[in-house]
């Protein structure tokens, strides 16, 4: 039977957000920058806008991960900006890059609203190494330090360390952690396990229910279809639960986070993203591929990006400090 870890529950106070957080923005993102940034400032340093910097400015764009889709809308952009300007300078080019980089990112910056709904029940999903437990872990700290209580359920039934690794992070945040009991070969039913955190959460007054489940491929069918098993269980709990379903995804994958919001999206309904890691690759611009993967449909948020590995660096996603730490 599920039970409770951590009977302790309280908010810490209030905290004010580090002046510094731009700046560790702008540290994380240095191996980014270092393949993106620096190429284009030499390329748009200055000289003559014509068809050789555009077939370079593609190819720099391109090593940076942001996919051919966006990388295309971006020089169409500089193209239509270029004419209507009348630019002849390509250093005239960097900040109109920035600017259309801006436009793009920016739909996808919509802070995460957690007071629609008391519990707001967060599930979270992704392949296994995207860093799903140690995101709750820093989730935990994030909603906290805004005064709201927490409770962690331990939806990871099959991975062996993932219930002492919540558990760890529970004890870290002093939140109360709803895992399975040790003891015997079965695996636990992760479904049954968060239909219990819900409750629990309801009858305990929380806030905010962040649900832990175990990595898959998105070829893995049956642990697809598990996954779907888990979100309706978590809707008989509460009605129009979850709130939120977000996708952890590793920015060092590069173009194959792509395929993986297509096959959760398909799967689940994805409503945000988590992009962590971002301070370990020189990838970043795979978060302008993913801004024009669904141009067509509503924006996929980016509620939350991971600079490094302390308790504060996954903060919401700002688009312009983003884009601007990309730049020297």
């Amino acid at each position: 039977m599920p039970s409770f870890f951590k009977s302790k529950n309280s908010a810490v106070p209030a905290d004010v957000q580090p002046a510094s957080w731009a700046t560790r923005v702008r540290q994380g993102l240095s191996r980014t920058r270092d393949n993106l940034g620096k190429q284009l400032s030499g390329l748009l340093g200055g000289g003559k806008i014509d068809e050789a910097l555009y077939e370079e400015l593609e190819t720099i764009l391109l090593t940076a991960d942001t996919g051919v889709n966006a990388t295309t809308w971006l020089l169409d952009e500089l193209r239509r900006q270029v004419k209507r300007d009348g630019l002849t300078d390509a250093a005239q080019l960097k900040g109109a890059l920035q600017q259309a980089l801006i436009n793009l990112l920016a739909p996808l910056a919509q802070p995460l609203d957690t007071d629609t709904n008391k519990p707001f029940i967060i599930m979270l999903t992704g392949v296994n190494g995207a860093g799903k437990t140690t995101s709750i872990g820093k989730l935990a700290h994030h909603f906290q330090s805004q005064g709201k209580t927490v409770l962690l359920a331990a939806g990871d039934t099959f991975r062996a360390a993932a219930r002492e690794q919540l558990m760890a992070w529970g004890e870290r945040n002093n939140v109360a952690v709803i895992a399975q009991e040790t003891g015997g070969q079965q695996k636990g039913d992760p479904a049954a396990v968060i239909f219990d955190a819900v409750s629990a959460a309801k009858a305990r007054g929380i806030d905010i229910v962040l649900a832990d489940t175990a990595g898959r491929l998105s070829t893995q069918l049956h642990l697809m279809e598990e996954i779907k098993k888990v979100k309706r269980v978590i809707a008989k709990a509460e009605p129009d639960a979850p709130h939120e379903v977000l996708l952890v995804l590793d920015a060092n994958t590069g173009q194959n986070a792509v395929n993986q919001v297509q096959a959760f999206d398909d799967a689940l309904g994805l409503t945000g993203l988590i992009i962590t890691k971002l301070d370990g690759t020189a990838k970043g611009g795979v978060i302008a591929a993913i801004a024009r993967q669904r141009r067509q449909k509503q924006p996929l948020p980016i509620r939350f990006i991971g600079v490094g590995e302390g308790m504060d660096d996954l903060r919401p996603f700002d688009a312009r400090e983003f884009v601007e730490a990309l730049f020297d």
